[in-house]
């Protein structure tokens, strides 16, 4: 991953939430990942609220968790949420709406579409939804993951670990289940040093040692389960 993937999203999360604290009102912030098909699109803090929410396919709808009943006022969904870090990250997404659910089901991020097989899902806090994303009601702090074939993955990653770092020694970072904090093992994690990967062990642990100074960025991966969040280690 590249570093300056992360920077734009991030400075740009920081000024969003400067020019929004006094004209929204009851916004929530919130991390928004985004895992396509073959990278991440997004991570990053994301303030929001309920809005209209704008695609082609789908037209302009409201979309603030009075969709379909689910809550009495208006609220931070994460559908809408998907929309803000459309405009931070600078892609575009697309949905389908249905008027008998109110509600969007999204099918584009990006570059990654859905197939005949593989859908985008919606998970705050690593757990599947159990309703739309105009009607989930979001919280300070939840960490909101748009997920490309969410359905059929066998774990969803999460990555831990010290944020500092000496170079030389070993620093050991842990991958587990996000839901159940169950350990992974066999996941690979990197890239260390410019390009190499650490597999986990039993414990969902890896030992990596930084040979570098400076600022790295780590992801943990495994064939059939979803990306993990970003750990940023400064190596000194």
């Amino acid at each position: 991953m590249k570093r300056s993937s992360l920077a734009l999203p991030l400075i740009s999360a920081i000024c969003w939430l400067a020019l929004s604290g006094v004209a929204q009102a009851s916004p929530v912030l919130v991390n928004v990942r985004i895992e396509g098909a073959t990278r991440t699109i997004f991570e990053a803090p994301v303030l929001v609220e309920g809005r209209n929410v704008t695609t082609e396919t789908g037209g302009t709808h409201e979309c603030n968790g009075t969709n379909g009943g689910a809550n009495a006022e208006s609220v931070p969904v994460p559908t809408a949420a998907l929309a803000d870090a459309a405009m931070l990250g600078r892609f575009t997404f697309d949905a389908e709406w249905f008027p008998s659910f109110e509600e969007f089901l999204v099918t584009r991020i990006a570059e990654t579409s859905q197939t005949g097989s593989e859908f985008w899902g919606i998970l705050v806090n690593y757990e599947l939804i159990p309703v739309g994303g105009c009607q989930f009601r979001l919280h300070n702090g939840d960490q909101v993951l748009f997920a490309f074939n969410a359905f059929d993955a066998e774990h969803f990653l999460k990555l831990s670990g010290p944020n500092l770092a000496f170079s030389g020694h070993a620093t050991t970072v842990k991958v587990t289940e996000g839901a159940t904090g169950e350990p992974i093992a066999g996941a690979e994690v990197g890239p260390v040093n410019g390009n190499e990967e650490v597999e986990t062990n039993a414990k969902g642990e890896a030992a990596i040692t930084f040979r570098h100074f400076g600022l790295d960025v780590l992801k943990a991966s495994k064939p059939g389960s979803i990306r993990s969040n970003s750990l940023v280690v400064l190596d000194l």
